[in-house]
């Protein structure tokens, strides 16, 4: 069908300025936060699940590919179109009305273009919290469709352990009604988890129950200086052993990845007085009790004195500050790595008792191979999850940029994925960045099943960018 019978037969599903086709404001649903960079047929952004189901029914009669897309915040080029100019992106901004909390229940209810930031402002007037905590505000949609994680995934768990319920639009315009928000439901199958992670290719998500739990009364942090990785496990295993459920989050950045934070984000005060040690831990202690009931600032105090008796324990530096202050340090890391250069990102996991290990191994192999190349890791090593950030000057670089990225892509997934049984996507989903690495990677039993349920559910082929399959 030629491109203005298509954009004629948009406008008459939707009103008003639903449909995009100007380029200056085609552009920001083109690009993506890191990666992806398309060129979009249109842009449509329907506000309800009935128009969702009317635009699939007319793109899939007419075999008109759509990538759906949240608040358009992901690392993997998953929620921009392709190159070839004739897919239609699905915006769910609009799709935000519905926005729902129930406090005995303990479960917000929101359309799936809600971002992030509101859910936890209408929570917040409960004494309720959504606990997934991100950099970014992603719409609620988006979080399912890659199944988030976060900071705080040690104690709460990522988005598909939270989640109860939700609504999806298939490819034919079919609308899987699946919002019961029932905590125990044994009976068979679960076909809430075909719309996680799955990062859009099955269904478009319009609507998400979500589990929520009681805001914490008080917070503390330090921030802990240890040695080595091994210190850093050990670290870990002494905190959860002594203080259980209160552990919230256990972030460890390494030396070459803090410095930058503080050439690059002046306004943060370095509690190491630039002296930073192999790795630098954020420690954070929740609890719903208040101070009154329960000293949260006592208990962190006793049990890092306890780890600094011990000789090998590896604590250089004790630093306890305010919350905000010691998280905008932790926050800061990504953005300054890439004012420091070139920038490959990695973000992979691995057995949480291998994560030294792994980071020692994939230092070297970088050092060896590209010893231009600086190495700098953070992460969350409480869940096993560690960002690997590979820096360089584009002016020392015996290569381009993208070769060097072909290069080195491969050579840490490899060593992630075989030689530590890892994976190369810890948190931020399947998309075309790393489409070969799911190829290679996937055992072939899970493709075949991916290939089945994509003939049931999108026989045409229309949806998304990835291929499970």
């Amino acid at each position: 069908m030629p491109r203005e019978d298509v954009l004629a037969s948009l406008r008459a599903l939707l009103d008003g300025d639903a449909v995009v086709v100007e380029r200056h404001e085609l552009e920001r649903y083109e690009k993506g936060w890191r990666y992806g960079r398309g060129k979009a047929l249109a842009v449509v952004r329907p506000s309800s699940t009935e128009e969702v189901a009317r635009l699939l029914r007319l793109a899939s009669s007419i075999g008109l590919r759509v990538v759906a897309q949240g608040a358009n915040t992901g690392l993997v080029g998953a929620s921009t179109p392709d190159g070839s100019g004739e897919m239609l992106v699905l915006s769910l901004e609009r799709l935000s009305r519905t926005l729902e909390v129930d406090p005995v229940e303990r479960t917000v209810t929101a359309d799936g273009g809600v971002l992030l930031s509101r859910i936890d402002a209408a929570l917040a007037e409960h004494g309720l919290l959504f606990p997934i905590d991100l950099g970014a505000d992603p719409s609620i949609g988006g979080m399912v469709a890659t199944n988030t994680g976060g900071t705080r995934l040690l104690r709460y768990g990522d988005v598909r352990q939270n989640l109860l319920g939700l609504e999806a639009v298939l490819a034919d315009g079919t609308v899987l009604d699946l919002t019961r928000p029932l905590r125990k439901n044994n009976t068979g199958f679960d076909a809430r988890q075909l719309f996680v992670g799955t990062s859009g290719v099955f269904g478009v998500v319009t609507k998400v129950v979500m589990r929520v739990v009681p805001r914490p009364a008080q917070r503390v942090t330090a921030f802990v200086g240890l040695s080595s990785g091994a210190a850093v496990l050990g670290l870990l295993v002494h905190l959860e052993t002594r203080l259980g459920e209160l552990l919230t989050a256990f972030e460890a950045i390494g030396a070459a990845a803090l410095a930058p934070v503080f050439r690059h984000q002046p306004r943060l005060r370095d509690p190491f007085g630039g002296r930073h040690p192999a790795y630098a831990v954020l420690v954070e202690l929740s609890s719903t009790l208040g101070a009154d009931r329960l000293a949260l600032d006592d208990l962190l105090e006793s049990a890092l004195a306890e780890r600094l008796d011990v000789a090998d324990g590896g604590i250089t530096d004790v630093f306890p500050g305010k919350p905000s202050e010691l998280w905008a340090i932790r926050h800061g890391v990504s953005e300054s790595l890439r004012q420091e250069g070139e920038t490959l990102a990695f973000d992979v996991s691995v057995p949480r008792s291998s994560l030294a290990a792994f980071v020692d191994a994939a230092r070297e192999a970088v050092a060896a191979g590209w010893p231009f190349v600086r190495f700098c890791d953070y992460g969350h090593w409480g869940d096993g999850g560690v960002h690997v950030n590979l820096v360089w000057n584009p002016a020392e670089a015996p290569r381009p940029a993208a070769d060097l990225k072909a290069e080195l892509q491969p050579r840490l997934y490899d060593l992630a994925v075989v030689r530590f049984g890892g994976s190369y996507s810890a948190e931020h989903g399947v998309g075309p960045h790393n489409q070969a690495f799911y190829d290679l990677y996937t055992p072939e039993l899970v493709r075949e099943v991916c290939r089945l349920l994509k003939g049931r559910l999108d026989p045409a082929g229309i949806l998304g960018t990835v291929r499970l399959g």
